[in-house]
């Protein structure tokens, strides 16, 4: 066999930090050990957005892998249990649901919970859907532990994820990064130098004259995609028309009345909407809005009287584009994090979006030379799931009955993705949940905004007729007060995050 050595990749250099940055980072030098060098350039002069506080629970797998213990990684981020998000105001005005971590209940027929709840819901004999939810059921009371192993508990049947400071989550990342082996260098790029022939990157000159080369060079530079798009001119496709908000603003808070709930809240103003995360030092706040519909001057405002207790800041504001580079790897350059695109924070997703890239990176992981195949199906990949995370997003705002403002009412007018609307005739005919393979929200997830948003299908999968046998109005009793029952005997959250905090000191 021939030595292939000489084209190993024997430098990556990252530029940018943040959670894109350190996270890319502390996955690169555990993955290359000593056998590739980990570079990531950083300067202080240059801010970053560090509003991302909320996410989904895949992040557990990440840090579980990395090794971060998570008494410990909750706290150093500050951080507290996410058991899913409330919905408030997207339906109409004053209607409000939960989209849970986990399934709903234990299924107990082949045919799907929730077709025998909507028969049941028929006779009047069904609550709402929530009401089988362990999630739902755990963070309408304000409770926390961890899920039971056991699959025949109904505790088992819920899941989690975190919300926690960003920027402080970044720099305990870096910490554990470069104790490692990654190096940080302090500096601001100001040129990218091209080979000739290739166009490859092949330096990064800094504005104290340091000129940095490497092999591999992701960017992780926010918005800006300052190798994707300024060196490297890659391109932009823009999803603005399906989803309008472009900017927002972000403020922080002392804890008000509500206290340490374990879930997010998003709230539906006029022309966008508002996210509260509970963390355990203060409360993160932001209202995310269209500017052809509100003005700055206004969103600020309507952030700052919807806030639970004192500002600790001024009103931050942020502009974007919703939509994705054309490629997320050309040439020699992996674009992580905001450099690859941008989707709104609805349903968390922002760092979720960094982890798989980063999972994506390390299993296509290149060699010299050989970019091209590694980073074709990079893109493909990447471009389906950003599709798909943006076809669920768009459902929150085309699936509303709002007549409040003309921006709910183009929402729910306008034509949707074909993939989407395939899902919504499926439920809307027999509130079948159909999902892609390899979709990153699985069935619970559209069946809970689905439910929440178009309604309750009048009709549902025809085989629950078939299957009289099955009592579905005593499971669904047992489940609903088994359930209620579990989350009355949980810790409440606050003395649960607590208790470990003070166990992991």
């Amino acid at each position: 066999m021939p030595d292939q050595s000489d084209n190993r990749i024997r430098r990556v250099v990252i530029v940018g930090g943040g959670t894109a940055g350190w996270m890319t980072a502390t996955a690169l030098v555990d993955a290359v050990g000593q056998a590739c060098e980990v570079v990531l350039i950083e300067s202080e002069q240059i801010g970053i957005v560090g509003v991302g506080e909320a996410t989904i629970p895949p992040i557990k797998l990440f840090n579980q892998k990395h090794g971060l213990d998570e008494s410990e990684f909750l706290r150093e981020t500050k951080g507290t249990f996410k058991l899913g998000i409330e919905f408030v105001g997207w339906t109409r005005q004053g209607h409000r649901y939960f989209h849970p971590f986990g399934k709903y209940g234990a299924e107990f027929d082949a045919v799907p919970l929730h077709h025998h709840w909507l028969k049941a819901r028929t006779h009047g004999k069904a609550e709402d859907l929530g009401e089988y939810s362990m999630a739902w059921a755990a963070a309408r009371r304000g409770r926390f532990t961890h899920p039971l192993r056991d699959p025949r508990r109904v505790q088992s049947t819920f899941d989690y994820a975190y919300h926690f400071d960003s920027v402080m989550y970044g720099q305990y990342l870096r910490s554990k990064a470069e104790a490692r082996g990654a190096r940080r260098i302090e500096g601001k790029v100001v040129d990218v130098a091209l080979t000739g022939e290739s166009g490859l990157i092949e330096s990064l000159k800094l504005e104290d004259g340091q000129r940095i080369e490497a092999d591999l060079f992701v960017d992780c530079s926010g918005f800006r995609g300052l190798l994707i798009e300024q060196a490297l001119e890659t391109g932009y496709i823009d999803w603005t028309h399906w989803l309008p908000c472009d900017r927002a603003v972000a403020v922080p808070c002392k804890h008000g009345g509500e206290g340490l709930t374990p879930y997010t809240r998003s709230t539906a103003h006029r022309g966008g909407w508002q996210w509260r995360i509970p963390l355990q030092h203060r409360v993160g706040n932001g209202h995310v809005y269209c500017s052809d519909c509100v003005s700055d001057d206004e969103a600020a405002q309507v952030l700052l009287e919807n806030l639970e207790g004192e500002a600790l800041d001024e009103p931050r504001p942020l502009r974007f584009k919703t939509g994705r580079r054309k490629k997320f790897w050309n040439r020699n350059c992996v674009a992580i994090g905001l450099a690859a695109g941008f989707m709104e924070p609805l349903e968390s997703t922002s760092i979720h979006l960094i982890q798989t890239a980063i999972n994506r990176l390390l299993a296509l992981f290149p060699e010299r030379g050989g970019f091209e195949l590694s980073a074709a199906e990079f893109n493909r990949l990447t471009a389906t799931e950003y599709e798909r995370v943006r076809d669920f997003l768009i459902l929150h705002y085309h699936a509303n009955e709002r007549s409040d403002s003309g921006f709910w009412r183009r929402r729910a007018a306008i034509n949707v993705p074909d993939a989407l609307q395939y899902k919504i005739d499926h439920f809307k005919a027999y509130a079948r949940i159909v999902a892609a393979p390899l979709e990153l929200f699985q069935n619970p997830s559209w069946l809970a905004v689905m439910v929440g948003q178009l309604g309750e299908p009048a009709r549902y999968d025809p085989m629950v007729e078939q299957r009289p046998q099955v009592d579905s109005e005593r499971y669904l009793e047992s489940l609903r007060r088994v359930t209620a029952e579990a989350a009355e005997a949980m810790p409440r959250h606050s003395d649960f995050v607590s208790k470990l905090m003070s166990n992991s000191t």
